[in-house]
């Protein structure tokens, strides 16, 4: 038996319509795989730690939770090579050292909440956690006049509550992918090491700017001469994040 189809113009219509609906969910579909995130169980909120970028991008980020000596060496160092850079400032950190918090703003580069008290918020109750995030919100817009929407929880400690509640706080939680261990003092060498033997696009480095991390200010240029040469731009999480391309300007 022959079959004969036939395709009036209706029938054509409600089929291209079905083709290019079917082509716009896989655009979205594609768009939002950019952000690579921790972990992701369906609709549950997740810590972004790198982003699936083409080109040679990556972001330098700074924790900073106690003393005054490291901070501003590495603020020079970033000055000199006109590196944006984000910072994760503990609040009770930033209350002491507005003048720093002020330069870091200043320079041009990105504030986040590395919340109030430096302690692990996965051992802490869920009211306690909402207001550390909180307290600390209040007082970096204080001192900065800018309110930060970038978190990463103290000590890099965080869990499915810890998430839930920087989401209704409107944050996002930004962990990383390439550790420099810095804070353990391992030697300029090594920290070099650290990050660029296994650095790749997209990636998000964690580097300190407390005391503690008594050689970072030693290892960085280094760091930031070899990934020049590699290829690589620098960018805030902002702009990592957005795919944005970053505007440079003379620092004077």
């Amino acid at each position: 038996m022959n079959f004969i189809w036939v395709w009036n113009a209706r029938t054509l219509k409600r089929y291209m319509i079905i083709v290019i609906a079917a082509f716009f969910t896989a655009g979205i579909l594609y768009v939002e795989r950019s952000q690579i995130p921790v972990f992701s169980n369906n609709d549950t909120p997740a810590a972004i730690y790198k982003v699936d970028a083409e080109d040679q991008r990556v972001a330098l980020t700074f924790n900073i939770s106690w003393g005054e000596e490291r901070a501003e060496p590495i603020l020079d160092i970033l000055k000199e090579n006109d590196i944006p850079a984000t910072f994760f400032v503990s609040a009770a950190w930033a209350e002491r050292h507005p003048d720093i918090v002020e330069r870091i703003i200043e320079d041009g580069h990105e504030l986040g909440s590395h919340g109030y008290r430096h302690d692990h918020y996965t051992k802490w109750e869920e009211d306690k956690i909402k207001k550390d995030i909180q307290t600390a919100h209040r007082i970096l817009q204080e001192v900065s006049q800018e309110a930060p929407t970038y978190l990463r929880p103290p000590n890099g400690s965080f869990d499915d509550r810890v998430l839930q509640i920087a989401e209704k706080e409107n944050y996002d939680v930004i962990h990383w992918s390439v550790n420099s261990e810095d804070w353990l003092n391992p030697g300029v060498e090594k920290i070099v090491q650290n990050v660029t033997s296994q650095l790749t696009n997209g990636d998000i480095i964690l580097f300190h700017a407390s005391d503690s991390a008594k050689q970072t200010h030693e290892a960085l240029p280094v760091i930031i001469s070899q990934l020049k040469n590699d290829g690589y731009k620098f960018d805030t999480i902002s702009q990592l994040i957005s795919g944005a391309e970053v505007v440079t300007k003379e620092i004077k």
